[in-house]
């Protein structure tokens, strides 16, 4: 099976390569067990996403969650997603489905995070009152709203076209997740303003992406990026302002792309408005790829040194001008996978075609993963995993892995590691991986 390589091994590689890049911070640095660590006051975030949709997809609840163990290690839950609509603003789509599961739908008490059955008339139900319960049992976790995704990011290039309509927007989304104005829908008590005031303390922008190659199906503009950076500040300015009516401190941040290419989309002048960005370190192969490869390595492998990495992703957004300090990086708690392999090289590079019996297409959550009776293999230099079953190859990040990366986030001063998303690990174990890897 996959043994954690030392520490010391484990740091090796993520110190050597980066001590020049740390110049004069590394005199303020700390060597703890063959780690440099970034002396000051921050902590490395833990972050997880919590893909609401699941919820009836999956079966998977708060309360999952709260069993699970997860959020007595993170810092902070990210809620996927919201919705922009067609006119530009932040709004619960319509139907029952959507806000029923989230604010309307009353829970037994086997179900509730508290063990007690919610009422009919409460004017807030659903997963958010799950929410609301789990940070009352966990008050220092806090929750941000993560608007748009892959699928929901098909607007944001009407909400941010003018002055006009990014202030309409950036207020809509204000009032809606921030102060909790929820709409009253079907002749249910649930909502209305403030219903669900307080469970988010932040926004998440989640545009996939400003610089186009998102969804197919989204609009998009020549001015998409510039105007991306223009909604970041406009974001700051009405949180700011939220802030001093509240006197609670509010958290933005983005989601960025790991694809080559992307992060010149980016201004490096959002990082003077964003709290933290995160990166994807993962989807860097996957059904569009005609031979099999790592989807969340590190490093590139041995055998293909021109791959795309977490690593390059990272080093991209660096070189941009991102403060490092800024910069989460992402994990999955999924693998992709292929059929069709053969054995050469432990799977990896072999023509294949994607594989046609998991959860999602070619992907597969990680505790299922974790239950394949297969040969394993820890790619300790490119910091990657696979599985094989029969002609069926997979990779994903392992505790193992993440043990690697979370040695490389205190080696370049990160901001912490994320994980997407909570429902792929039911059991906690690759968030318990996550915060034992970052001290």
């Amino acid at each position: 099976m996959n043994a954690t390589p030392p520490r010391s091994h484990r740091a090796a590689r993520p110190r050597r390569r980066h001590l020049l890049a740390l110049g004069a911070a590394a005199a303020a640095a700390l060597l703890i067990t063959g780690v440099f660590v970034i002396a000051g006051d921050s902590r490395p975030q833990r972050i997880g996403y919590f893909a609401d949709w699941n919820v009836a997809n999956r079966d998977f609840t708060v309360a999952d969650l709260a069993h699970s163990g997860a959020p007595a290690r993170l810092d902070r839950l990210m809620w996927a997603f919201g919705d922009v609509s067609e006119d530009g603003l932040c709004h619960v789509p319509g139907g029952h489905d959507q806000s029923w599961e989230l604010y309307q739908r009353r829970y037994s008490a086997d179900e509730s995070v508290d063990g007690e059955a919610d009422e009919y008339e409460q004017e807030l139900a659903g997963s958010l009152y799950q929410l609301r319960l789990l940070q009352a049992e966990y008050p220092d976790l806090r929750a941000s709203l993560s608007l748009g995704g892959w699928n929901w990011s098909r607007y944001f290039s009407t909400a941010v076209r003018t002055e006009e309509s990014r202030r309409a927007f950036v207020a809509s989304c204000v009032d809606l997740w921030l102060r909790g104005d929820l709409p009253v829908r079907e002749g249910e008590p649930q909502g209305g303003e403030g219903a669900a005031a307080g469970i988010f303390d932040g926004i998440d922008l989640d545009w996939e992406w400003p610089g186009g190659s998102g969804n197919p199906h989204n609009v998009e503009d020549p001015a998409d990026a510039a105007n991306f950076t223009l909604l970041v500040a406009e974001f700051r300015r009405q949180l700011d302002a939220l802030a001093r009516e509240t006197g609670r401190d509010y958290t933005l941040s983005a989601s960025l792309s790991g694809a080559p290419g992307q992060a010149d989309a980016y201004d490096p002048e959002i990082f003077d408005h964003l709290d933290f960005a995160t990166v994807q370190g993962y989807d860097f192969s996957g059904p569009w790829s005609e031979a099999t490869a790592y989807h969340s390595n590190l490093y590139p492998p041995a055998s293909a040194p021109g791959a795309n990495s977490a690593d390059a992703a990272v080093t991209r957004f660096v070189d941009r001008g991102a403060p490092p300090e800024k910069l989460v990086l992402g994990i999955p708690a999924f693998g992709r996978g292929w059929q069709g392999v053969d054995g050469a090289d432990h799977g990896l590079g072999r023509p294949a075609v994607p594989a046609d019996d998991a959860y999602d297409g070619p992907t597969m959550a990680f505790s299922d993963l974790e239950e394949m009776d297969g040969e394993r293999y820890l790619d300790e230099e490119a910091g990657a995993f696979s599985v094989r079953v029969g002609d069926q190859w997979w990779t994903y990040d392992d505790p193992g892995v993440i043990a690697i990366k979370g040695d490389y986030v205190l080696g370049r001063g990160l901001g912490g590691l994320m994980v997407w998303n909570l429902d792929m690990d039911p059991t906690g174990d690759l968030v318990r991986a996550m915060d034992e890897s970052l001290g």
